[in-house]
């Protein structure tokens, strides 16, 4: 057995954390679960109580939220050069929480339909939609990745936010967006592990009929 499980679905966010372990060069034993069983099952439920995917164990230690597993393997694999430099950490967490915190909850607003009132704009963690989607694009018009010139974990979780974004309307497609992820897109371990979940997504379409 693999030091390193991953306990995911296709059609989930697993795809960010599947992204992470290809460009941090981890070997990793695959767990595929299916949403309406394995999902909430009394032994995936110890793994991860909300009962969703993504999750690692490695070496015995369970990591939960996409964001976290990304800085995670930053971290357990240095030689991959995922993790910030000195001078890079101000803006590897600054945004890597701001697509964690204030990108996530207004997309997932928008999506649910919750508006909110100019009056409570100041209880929402994000303001608005319009805001978060101004300063978000704002960040790449200046720089290539997150951090500058060089990529780093906190571009697979921005980067897929803003890949998935684009492709299915959830982010506008602004030429900051388009132009991040298209250099995204080109990068081998993006494709290779993209790879993968198109061929599982289809093997179980398959399946079904």
């Amino acid at each position: 057995m693999s030091d390193l499980l991953f306990y995911t679905n296709p059609m989930s966010r697993g795809q960010i954390a599947r992204w992470a372990l290809h460009k941090a060069g981890a070997e990793y034993e695959q767990v595929l679960l299916d949403y309406d069983g394995a999902m909430k099952s009394e032994a995936y439920l110890a793994i991860n109580p909300m009962g969703k995917v993504p999750a690692i164990v490695h070496r015995g230690q369970v990591v939960t939220e996409c964001a976290a597993i990304c800085a995670y393997l930053a971290d357990a694999f240095p030689d991959a050069g995922l993790a910030p430099q000195a001078r890079e950490q101000a803006d590897y967490y600054r945004w890597l929480f701001f697509a964690a915190g204030p990108v996530e909850a207004a997309i997932t607003n928008r999506m649910l339909g919750v508006e909110v009132s100019p009056e409570r704009e100041k209880s929402a963690g994000y303001g608005t939609y319009d805001l978060m989607v101004s300063v978000l694009e704002n960040l790449f018009k200046d720089r290539n990745f997150v951090c500058g010139d060089r990529f780093t974990a906190a571009d697979v979780y921005v980067g897929s936010q803003v890949l998935w974004g684009v492709q299915f309307g959830t982010l506008p497609k602004l030429p900051g967006f388009e132009a991040y992820a298209a250099r995204l897109s080109e990068r081998p371990a993006y494709q290779a592990a993209k790879a993968i979940d198109t061929q599982l997504i289809a093997e179980a379409q398959a399946a079904n009929g």
